[in-house]
């Protein structure tokens, strides 16, 4: 058993001893959970995939005479306005709004990408790396805000607030998909080609940050996470958490499970962890880097830790059936989804993951370094996160309407 202020007390002398997920896997295997308790302080874990439900907080500061921003483009991507006079928030997959070809024409030629490529993702990849964003925004006119437009241009450095803040990050598990269809499907995935031609997984497995912290006892509301390379925080829990879903008897769900909700200071992050992307006919996202350190306080914790691919299962589900609850074809496990190949109705069906294992891998071995080196906090988070949340859906609530 240790507490966490011993672990801070080791870290400051210098004496603490931070592994890396994967590190602690091997160790467990090669000496046990007893003794590996006794040596290890701290382990790091780390995943770089897509996460769409992100995006950032912006204030641009006043103008004079001052403006009340009503309606607002980032690059012609569009920000949401409805809250204070110059607070903006742009989310990953907004799209761009152009009102004439002659301005998607100037911002492929400046950019150097197709405008039907790009999104919020983007806005907020430029801002982080520093470089300059076109600003065009409505007003409405009252007699404190006389100012009816405004455009210029931005770069993070010209801005006051500006700090991601992500509704649903890191989910704990997700779905492998597949497409038993007879075209091909643009997914959230990427492309699932007809009759099982691929199948297709979002999460990098046991290296994962909340496959390692089942039960969600080593973290919650306050707790540091690497997110885009600055130190951020879990603000709550994330939408969609479902941390009831189904679990083995090792406790890691098989499926869609707890989600956070993460918050951190886009000025003291990294683009190379904070990327915008494309996926083809479906739209733009943001592939994130997400790391969160885990102290080892006893048994439990070190054995949590040394879950294998081999002992973690994701469903097989058929995105060929356009419905809410789709088909399955049952369950596999993270390392017959990284042998490359799994089997389909004794159909070998090739596979590929939609994260970077190297760069979830380096997520891990970089917030290990700052840990070690005394950059990186750990402490205890401030509140759990709830572990008793259902899962909703709206269909029974709703019926679809006609689009003029």
């Amino acid at each position: 058993m240790r507490t966490i202020a011993q672990i801070k007390e080791k870290i400051k002398d210098k004496k603490a001893v931070v592994w890396t997920v994967e590190e602690l896997k091997a160790q467990v295997a090669e000496k046990g959970v007893t003794q590996v308790t006794k040596e290890v302080d701290v382990v790091t874990t780390g995943t770089f995939e897509p996460m769409e439900s992100s995006g950032a907080m912006i204030n641009l500061g006043h103008t004079d005479p001052p403006i009340n921003i009503r309606q607002c483009w980032l690059d012609s991507v569009p920000a949401y306005a409805g809250l204070g006079a110059v607070d903006l928030y742009i989310g990953a997959t907004a799209i761009p709004d152009y009102s004439n070809s002659g301005e998607a024409s100037e911002l492929e030629t400046r950019l150097g990408v197709s405008h039907k490529e790009r999104g919020g993702g983007h806005i907020i990849q430029n801002l982080i790396a520093g470089q300059s964003v076109q600003l065009k925004a409505i007003g409405q006119v009252s007699d404190c805000y006389p100012r009816a437009s405004f455009q210029t241009t931005l770069t993070r450095d010209t801005i006051n607030q500006f700090y991601l803040y992500n509704p649903r990050n890191v989910y704990q598990n997700f779905i492998v998909g597949v497409n038993a269809g007879e075209r091909v499907l643009h997914t959230y995935l990427g492309p699932l080609h007809p009759n099982l031609g691929n199948a297709v997984y979002s999460s990098p497995g046991a290296i994962a940050p909340l496959f390692n912290d089942p039960q969600l006892k080593l973290i919650g509301i306050g707790s540091p996470v690497f997110l885009g390379g600055a130190v951020g925080y879990i603000a709550c829990e994330g939408t969609q958490h479902f941390p009831k879903q189904r679990r083995l008897e090792n406790q890691t769900p098989i499926g869609p499970a707890a989600t956070l909700t993460l918050v951190g200071d886009g000025k003291a992050m990294n683009p190379r962890w904070v990327r915008g992307c494309y996926f083809k006919n479906y739209g733009p996202s943001l592939m994130l880097g997400v790391g969160i350190p885990l102290p080892m306080l006893n048994e439990e914790a070190v054995a949590n830790c040394a879950v294998t691919d081999e002992e973690i299962v994701a469903p097989i589900v058929d995105f060929s059936i356009p419905r809410r609850v789709r088909p399955t074809f049952g369950l596999v496990t993270y390392a017959q989804l990284k042998s490359g190949t799994i089997k389909i109705e004794g159909e070998t069906v090739r596979t590929a993951p939609l994260a970077s294992i190297v760069r979830s891998r380096e997520v891990a071995a970089t917030l290990k370094e700052q840990v070690i080196a005394g950059t990186f906090p750990i402490q205890a988070p401030i509140a759990p996160l709830p572990m008793d949340r259902a899962f909703l859906p709206q269909d029974r609530w709703g019926s679809q309407f006609a689009l003029e």
